[in-house]
């Protein structure tokens, strides 16, 4: 059981580890010569036998089509690529299109698990042929976590990916939902120690969740969490989400309130409230704060 594996970072590099572990042969390819195992994608490709599993583990977007387009001119008929990044659907059709002109096979792999996946496994969603997917599946197998769940053949190219986007965006609406039990329970002067309150909720309740323990965790370091600024990127996939909901006509009140409140982290001033504070003085002569005194009191911005 021979595998390449392209980009050693946090993710990737955990998951070399995690397939040798399992007996797996990896042979790792990263621009940083300090981690790589081969000097080249060429050279990582001579080094396996054939039929040649190569799984991609790099940025989405540019960087993922250069290494893809690459292996494209270095793989055989029969051998396979694996997107694992969070490539969008679309690209991997494009992708896998490119592929089967050479006869090369194309998995997309959706990948759970974060810094976490190497002690406790991958969570893995794939999409494409029967026939690609059985060639990986010793990877799969390698990767996933322990027991009957953990890993889904979704369906045909693309699957994989798009599933793993729908995870993220259900992920950013269990990740708001919880920020704003926090800010709730912070705010009134009721509760003695939230920390508690939500050590108390991971057994026996229906809000039990990984994010909930990851939660807490982060909250017995830093109970008010005045050492986190309060500003919240996103990698893109809620975006997707939002727009595929859109393609179809399909409601996601909640994942795209979620996403849109990300938005409202990048802000010092929120420009919406200040035109709903405009607006609820003109219809209603409600008092509003200059914009030099807002910026006294955070709590009434």
């Amino acid at each position: 059981m021979d595998i390449g594996l392209v980009g050693l970072g946090k993710m990737g590099g955990n998951m070399r580890t995690r397939l040798r572990k399992a007996g797996v042969t990896v042979v790792g390819y990263d621009h940083n010569q300090d981690v790589s195992d081969t000097e080249s994608l060429a050279d990582m490709v001579h080094q396996l036998p054939s039929p040649k599993i190569v799984w991609v583990m790099v940025p989405s977007g540019d960087i993922t089509r250069a290494t893809v387009t690459e292996l494209l001119d270095l793989l055989d008929e029969g051998d396979v690529i694996v997107d694992g990044g969070n490539s969008r659907w679309t690209d991997d059709e494009k992708h896998a299109a490119l592929a089967a002109e050479k006869n090369i096979g194309y998995v997309d792999c959706g990948v759970s698990g974060g810094v976490w996946g190497l002690e406790n496994g991958y969570a893995l969603m794939a999409g494409g042929s029967d026939d690609d997917i059985a060639k990986v599946q010793f990877a799969f197998d390698a990767l996933k976590p322990e027991g009957d769940s953990g890993f889904v053949h979704a369906g045909r190219v693309g699957a994989g990916h798009f599933s793993k986007m729908v995870h993220n965006g259900i992920e950013y609406a269990m990740m708001q939902a919880y920020a704003e039990g926090f800010e709730l329970l912070e705010k009134v002067d009721m509760v003695d120690n939230v920390t508690a309150v939500f050590d108390s909720w991971r057994e026996g309740t229906v809000v039990r969740s990984w994010l909930l323990d990851l939660l807490v965790k982060a909250l017995e370091d830093d109970p008010s969490l005045s050492k986190v600024r309060g500003y919240a990127d996103d990698s893109g996939e809620g975006r997707w989400t939002v727009e595929a909901a859109i393609d179809n006509a399909v409601p996601v009140h909640t994942i795209a309130a979620s996403l849109f409140a990300r938005f409202t982290s990048r802000q010092d001033e929120s420009p919406a409230m200040q035109a709903v504070a405009a607006m609820r003085q003109q219809f209603g002569g409600h008092a509003v704060q200059a914009a030099a005194e807002a910026g006294h009191d955070p709590d009434k911005v």
